[in-house]
């Protein structure tokens, strides 16, 4: 059955489908880890309370979120791909580092104005993300939407950079076709599925304190900046909150962003054996 191997021309097709059915799964856990990290909830609910509101009408901007987690993912990936091949090809040297930094960069700074009515739309005092937009740009102006932007790459651009560079590590390193042997099927997958989960949870702890500073940012009628809001979080908390949210943010983080991975290598992997008519 040989090794695994992934195609030489990423897919937009295959990386929209993954990056989508992730978004699906992640909705829920997503509105957790908002309301958990921005303090919508008192700091006394229980997890189960938590996760009980996170699944519970209503589902504010459920199809703008979706669509926006879809394409920013496929975006970030497949740019990334895109990106690492031309350095490859002219044999420049960076490729694997800068290629995530540059596609998740550009995706988060497109994207911020979403990202940011998004949040704000799941305080329960907000109706829509239409209202969260209007809310913004009448107390902040147009530019108010990419407020936090600073505070949104510290956390998106160092999350896609360390697994997209961890996930090609493991596949160059570990690949169970560097053995030799052949391999079965049960190998294959299994490989695909530790080498998402550990890019995943990789790049999701390392980013949590930036994930709360951003979301600090985010709230309505908040003027401080990324060092004003580290200040008010160690003084009304110590250096506690630099964990706050980490188990919840693990599961809206890690878990899409590790489907993502996994299923853009089984669809892949799906393709290429299509064609070869395996």
């Amino acid at each position: 059955m040989g090794g695994f191997k992934r195609k030489s021309q990423p897919s937009i097709s295959i990386h929209l489908a993954a990056a989508g059915t992730a978004a699906l799964v992640n909705y829920p856990l997503w509105r957790s880890s908002v309301i958990r990290q921005s303090g919508y909830l008192p700091s006394t609910a229980s997890t189960l309370e938590l996760y009980s509101h996170a699944f519970k009408p209503p589902y504010k901007g459920v199809v703008t979120v979706i669509g926006g987690m879809t394409w920013a993912r496929a975006g970030i990936f497949f740019g990334s791909d895109k990106i690492k091949g031309f350095f490859e090809e002219r044999g420049i040297k960076g490729g694997q580092v800068a290629a995530p930094l540059l596609s998740s960069s550009f995706v988060q700074i497109v994207n911020m104005p979403l990202i940011r009515t998004s949040i704000i739309s799941q305080d329960p005092s907000s109706t829509s993300i239409r209202a969260s937009v209007k809310r913004v740009v009448t107390e902040e102006g147009v530019l108010g939407l990419w407020r936090g932007t600073t505070a949104g790459m510290m956390k998106t651009v160092p999350k896609y950079c360390t697994a997209v560079v961890v996930k090609d590590y493991i596949q160059k390193r570990y690949n169970p076709k560097r053995e030799g042997r052949e391999v079965t099927e049960w190998e294959v997958y299994t490989f695909m599925v530790g080498k998402a989960v550990t890019a995943a949870v990789a790049g999701t702890v390392l980013t949590n304190p930036a994930d709360i500073i951003r979301n600090e940012m985010f709230k309505p009628g908040t003027t401080l900046g990324v060092l004003g809001t580290i200040r008010q979080l160690r003084e009304r908390e110590g250096w506690r909150w630099m964990g706050r949210g980490v188990g919840s943010n693990l599961l809206s983080v890690s878990v899409p962003v590790g489907l993502t991975i996994f299923l853009i290598d089984a669809l892949e992997r799906r393709s290429v054996r299509g064609m070869s008519g395996q």
